[in-house]
Formats: C-alpha cells, sequence, structure tokens
C-alpha cells in the first residue's frame, strides 16, 4: 500500500500512483492496492466519484515493472485470475464514475488502467503505447479493455509495432476525452467532476450498471432490459425528487436512494 495513496477529498476518492521514480509502474502489489481503493469508494455512501492517477509529472503508469526481481510475467497458474485482470473486471463492475486523470505517459498496463475508466483528460505532452512486442510479448491482457476504444486498423497497428501515438491521436480515436497543458490538468478534472457530482448519484449507478450489461447484449435484449431499468429507476427516491425539482424550477437535493 506504500506505492499507491488512498486519499478522500470531498465527495471524491483518489488513487494515485505513488512510484516516481519506476515511473510509475505496476506490479501485483500496486494493482492490489488500487483495487483495495476501488473497493474502498465503492463501499463509502459518501464517495461519488474516483480518480486514478500517477505522481509526478512524467509518467501516468509505465506498465508493468521490468526491473530484476520485480516478477512481471511469472504467473501462478494454479490460481484462477490474474490480478490485473481481476482489477480491470472490478473496474467495469463499478458503479462510480472513474476518471483517469493522465498526467504524463502510458505505455502497456498504463494504457489497460486508462482503458478501464469510464472517462480521461490527458496532458498534451502525454504519450501512449503497446511496446511490449519490443520484449518479446504483446498486450494481451489490456486488449480486453482497449478493444471497445481504439478503432480496429488503429490497434493492430498499435500492438503489432509497438510504436507511440501523442495525446492529439489519442484523443481522435477515442481513447480520451479532452487533451489539455499540463498546467490545465487539474482545472479540466474539476470542471468535468463538477459536471457529474451535481447529478443523481443514483441515476449514475444503476445507468453504469445498465451499460456495462448491454454491452453483451444484442438489440432486442438489450431494449427489454432497458425497458426494465427505467421502470425500476423512475421508482426510486432520487427520480421523485428530480420531478419535483423540475416542477417546482429550483436545485434538486438527492437523496441517493
Amino acid at each position: 500500500m506504500n506505492d499507491v495513496l488512498i486519499e478522500k477529498r470531498g465527495i471524491v476518492q483518489w488513487i494515485t500512483i505513488d512510484r516516481e521514480a519506476r515511473r510509475n509502474a505496476i506490479n501485483d502489489a500496486v494493482t492490489d492496492a488500487i483495487a483495495a481503493g476501488l473497493g474502498a469508494a465503492s463501499a463509502d455512501p459518501h464517495i461519488r466519484a474516483v480518480v486514478l492517477t500517477g505522481a509526478g509529472d512524467k509518467a501516468f503508469c509505465a506498465g508493468a515493472d521490468l526491473a530484476a526481481g520485480s516478477g512481471s510475467f511469472k504467473y501462478d497458474y494454479s490460481k484462477v485470475g490474474l490480478s490485473f485482470v481481476k482489477l480491470m473486471k472490478q473496474a467495469r463492475d463499478l458503479t462510480l464514475p472513474l476518471i483517469a486523470r493522465v498526467n504524463g505517459h502510458a505505455m502497456a498496463g498504463g494504457l489497460g488502467l486508462i482503458g478501464m475508466c469510464d472517462m480521461a483528460i490527458s496532458v498534451e505532452t502525454a504519450r501512449f503505447g503497446m511496446p511490449e512486442v519490443k520484449i518479446g510479448i504483446f498486450p494481451m491482457q489490456i486488449m480486453a479493455v482497449l478493444q471497445r476504444l481504439i478503432p480496429p486498423r488503429k490497434l493492430y497497428e498499435m500492438a503489432l509495432t509497438g510504436e507511440p501515438i501523442d495525446a492529439a491521436e489519442a484523443l481522435r480515436i477515442g481513447l480520451l476525452n479532452y487533451v489539455v497543458p499540463p498546467a490545465e490538468l487539474d482545472a479540466k478534472l474539476d470542471w468535468l467532476l463538477s459536471r457529474l457530482l451535481d447529478k443523481s448519484p443514483t441515476a449514475i449507478r444503476r445507468g453504469k450498471y445498465a451499460m456495462r450489461t448491454t454491452e453483451q447484449l444484442n438489440f432486442d435484449q438489450s431494449a427489454v432490459f432497458m425497458e426494465a431499468q427505467i421502470g425500476t429507476l423512475a421508482l426510486t427516491e432520487d427520480a421523485a425528487e428530480g420531478r419535483a425539482a423540475f416542477i417546482e424550477k429550483r436545485a434538486p437535493i438527492w437523496p441517493g436512494r
């Protein structure tokens, strides 16, 4: 846990990979600590969003720690579910908004961390890549989240050549939501958070759950499932408060139920 800082800033939980000297590279301990942070945020009824970032201004995350003795890529296949895969699943199931604050370069597993988030804001100086083929492996695990974000032609090029792209191209292909100068990163993050935190927490929780579920359904299945979801959501206290606030022309006070 010493390599990951978990802190509550009001109603937002921040998770910071604090390994600046190692370019915020990850290992199983770091991955497990991020997972613990997500779990704590999910269990806290006061938390409304989660921010994932890296320490310093050089790297968001350089991917797996390749230092001698780090244990990277030495798996125990007697166990079901690798640490990083379990983290991606947990992030995908999280019903709180999860935002990547990309403070620097994101490579390999770092790109996977961005892919598992709902939104991403990056500094314009960051670069993004999957350099695994340069060391004789392939970006296998992170494909699970990147295949839905990066267009196929570009995904193949990045994975097969290992060559990085800049932030402008990452924005153009849909990997990022916003790109800003480094000095404006936190202001843009605060702006995005402000647009989330005044909305119904119940609608966001159930909405994220519904969106994730329907990714695996065909049109007919999705339509039927969403029909049931809107009916359920309409019965919540937040929905009643939202309608009342609209009629009374005032800001809603969300019960969160």
